[in-house]
């Protein structure tokens, strides 16, 4: 006899639940609050920023939903376990976690120093060691759901760069970071299933942001052509594109979903529009 079929909206809510966000002061971090905020979810920011973009404050009274902001230097571990545990008091439990903080730099692969190697990784694992921040301020939430014995949901992110390197795109040590933040998320989901804890990540390509902007400004006029129009759907992708993925994977619809990453790059993982990439001379 087939298993009763349920309704599918209800799966998709977050009402009463409670969620971590590192780096949503603004960009995809703030996206990710805004779409948890709309769907019923409780949200805490830690980010370094003093204060978070003008929206963050219209989110409680226009989705009757409670937020927090705290200060935080993602860098440094006191900081974070304060962080942390000023979260938690103002939440009460946690649900899941949205590690989201990250920069890139565009420069020759023999040219980069210790110094830009070391913030990429500090920002993007947010700690300045190998991803060691992201894994940190996981297990911080994991202990506290064991704690609670609760089911969750992370979203970590991951970018295109993950699995690609572009023609024309020197960015080896990013591609290096956020590679990491894609197999630490694969080997959490194996460890943490048996705690009912799920662990994905979203790939997104390039993102329409100040910081792509600035890449593109520095490029000539067919690098910059081939980032806004290589992939097949010939335009970037904006922090909209991201935010359905992510609640899908932290709410009940996506509760037989561990250990996958979703590529929102306009198909650009896949191919791109002839032309726009010279191919190897």
């Amino acid at each position: 006899m087939a298993d009763k079929l349920d309704n599918v909206r209800p799966m998709f809510e977050l009402r009463g639940r409670n969620y971590l966000i590192t780096g949503g002061a603004q960009g995809i971090g703030f996206a990710a609050t805004r779409a948890i905020c709309e769907m019923g979810g409780n949200v805490a920011i830690l980010d370094i920023q003093d204060r978070p973009t003008e929206e963050f404050e219209t989110l409680t009274s226009k989705f009757g939903v409670k937020t927090f902001y705290y200060k935080t230097d993602l860098t440094q571990q006191n900081s974070l376990n304060s962080g942390f545990e000023r979260a938690l008091e103002s939440l009460g439990t946690i649900d899941g976690c949205v590690p989201a903080a990250g920069i890139a730099i565009d420069k020759p692969f023999v040219e980069q120093t210790w110094e830009e190697f070391t913030r990429i990784q500090e920002i993007n694992a947010s700690s300045r060691s190998f991803v060691r921040g992201v894994f940190f301020i996981v297990q911080l939430v994991t202990k506290q759901m064991i704690k609670q014995n609760t089911a969750g949901s992370m979203v970590l992110i991951a970018s295109q760069s993950s699995h690609i390197g572009l023609p024309g795109y020197r960015m080896a040590a990013y591609n290096a970071s956020k590679g990491g933040i894609l197999m630490l998320s694969k080997a959490l989901a194996v460890e943490l299933a048996k705690h009912n804890i799920r662990v994905n990540t979203i790939s997104p390509g390039f993102v329409d942001s100040d910081m792509t902007r600035n890449v593109r400004a520095s490029k000539s006029k067919r690098e910059g052509d081939q980032m806004w129009l290589a992939p097949p759907l010939q335009r970037l992708s904006t922090q909209n594109d991201l935010t359905g993925a992510i609640v899908y994977l932290l709410s009940d619809a996506s509760r037989h979903t561990t250990a996958a990453d979703i590529q929102i790059t306009g198909g650009l993982h896949a191919g791109t529009i002839d032309g726009v990439i010279d191919p190897p001379a």
